[in-house]
């Protein structure tokens, strides 16, 4: 699992270098001067993110937000997860309540040219 998460961290760290600086700026000194990467996840789909009974995320999406806490923050379990319905998604990320969205939402060229947001590689 740690090798695993290692591998997400550098594909974490590679997708904000390659979506450019410019834009990653003030988001990157939010979230370290915050201590906590908020993470929009989707309401519970297994094998991407859902969580147990005790509130612990598991799949690809969250094990994506928990390798970019560690890449960012030097530690995986320093990410909020907050559950988004498709509705909220945009909205939430545009109004800053969580820093990324990291669930299932398709990129399309309308989506890039009017949301204002940048889209990272697709997982």
């Amino acid at each position: 699992m740690k090798r695993f998460l290692n591998m997400m961290a550098l594909f974490g760290l590679a997708a904000v270098l390659v979506t450019g600086t410019a834009h990653a700026g003030k988001n990157l000194d939010a979230i370290k001067s915050n201590g906590t990467l908020k993470c929009g996840v989707s309401t519970g789909l297994a094998g991407f993110s859902i969580a147990d009974s005790k509130g612990n995320y598991t799949g690809l999406d969250a094990d994506f937000c928990k390798a970019l806490a560690a890449a960012v923050l030097g530690d995986a379990s320093k990410v909020t997860f907050v559950p988004l319905s498709a509705q909220q998604r945009f909205t939430a990320l545009q109004s800053g309540e969580v820093d990324l969205l990291s669930r299932n939402t398709t990129w399309t060229l309308t989506r890039d040219a009017s949301l204002g947001l940048v889209f990272a590689g697709v997982t």
